[in-house]
């Protein structure tokens, strides 16, 4: 039985033709990296290659490191091995990686969703033999409201508890789901504030998208000041002294997780908002069937039932271990930057 094409080891996933690693999780020689996420994107790997939108994003994450960056479509062969990165629609310069090798080709998808966010190049299905996809909400139940109906429900909330004389305290990742807030945001309702981590990096997305005016919250900005305003903040800071400054507030978090009853009461939240950077159950399987794959390897999420159900419909599917956690990593309780 042949060597298969990318296989999984304990550094990562593997093409041992081109000796070569995809989102690895620990450090290696040569790594291709799909997006700026920490699960995807970590710190020690001796040489980088991701798109030219995700160069900036992963040096402010990384420090100094030696990065290169490719166009989408651009085409790079290792020892006969074509790489090629096309838009994943998850967030600002997300790919997936295409690789193909003696007419065999595998596509790793990184993370990746389906609907246009109006801020990241939009996903484009390619076609393949094997598909390594996530499954972060790999449940019939998980079915995505459109965009623009979820942000007419944040502005209303702020709207509503600006007009109760509240601070209005919204919780979002602070590389991709901040951003993907901060664009529709509506500014005729009042002025947006900022933690320290959500300005640090929006200032490095300013460059690529048109965001609204946004004022970060220091020592020296006044409780009287951000009242009846909105605040973007990473999870992090709920329940730390940093959100003390905003009473009274009330907070809101937007998640594909908030699907879930009794998510927002377990993370005391007092509202919130369903919004994912990751696809829907309808949004996997179309995604799949678009790529015309007989083969599909499910990395993380709801691995086995999703790829139980694959099996069911006649596809070649599997499971394999990965550390990767798709928007787990946005209920991290590590501070990620302080101001």
């Amino acid at each position: 039985m042949k060597e298969p094409l990318l296989a999984f080891n304990e550094n990562g996933i593997y093409c041992a033709q081109a000796g070569v690693y995809l989102d690895p999780w620990k450090p290696v020689e040569k790594a291709f990296i799909t997006h700026g996420h920490a699960d995807h994107s970590r710190w020690g790997h001796k040489k980088y290659i991701t798109h030219n939108t995700n160069v900036p994003i992963i040096k402010h994450r990384l420090g100094e490191i030696e990065v290169s960056g490719v166009h989408y479509n651009e085409t790079i062969t290792v020892n006969g091995v074509k790489f090629s990165f096309h838009p994943a629609g998850h967030i600002i310069g997300s790919s997936q990686i295409r690789v193909e090798y003696k007419g065999e080709v595998w596509v790793f998808t990184g993370d990746y969703k389906t609907e246009d966010d109006g801020i990241s190049v939009p996903y484009e299905p390619v076609k393949c033999n094997a598909f390594i996809t996530e499954c972060t909400f790999g449940l019939p139940a998980f079915k995505w409201l459109p965009q623009q109906q979820v942000m007419n429900d944040i502005n209303t909330w702020w709207q509503q508890n600006r007009e109760a004389g509240k601070t209005s305290v919204l919780f979002g990742y602070s590389l991709g789901k901040a951003q993907r807030l901060l664009k529709y945001l509506d500014t005729s309702i009042g002025k947006i504030y900022t933690h320290g981590a959500i300005e640090n990096m929006t200032e490095v997305l300013r460059p690529l998208v048109d965001f609204p005016p946004t004022t970060r919250i220091t020592r020296d900005v006044k409780k009287d000041e951000i009242k009846g305003n909105i605040v973007l903040a990473p999870p992090s800071a709920h329940g730390s002294t940093w959100i003390k400054k905003m009473v009274p507030y009330e907070t809101g978090s937007a998640s594909g997780w908030m699907a879930f009853r009794g998510a927002r009461r377990r993370r005391a939240i007092d509202k919130g908002f369903v919004l994912s950077d990751h696809c829907d159950w309808q949004g996997l399987l179309a995604s799949i069937k678009a790529t015309g794959c007989e083969r599909i390897i499910c990395t993380h999420g709801y691995t086995e039932i999703f790829s139980r159900f694959l099996n069911e419909m006649g596809y070649d599917a599997r499971t394999a271990e990965t550390q990767y956690e798709g928007e787990l990593a946005e209920m991290d309780s590590k501070i990620e930057e302080t101001d």
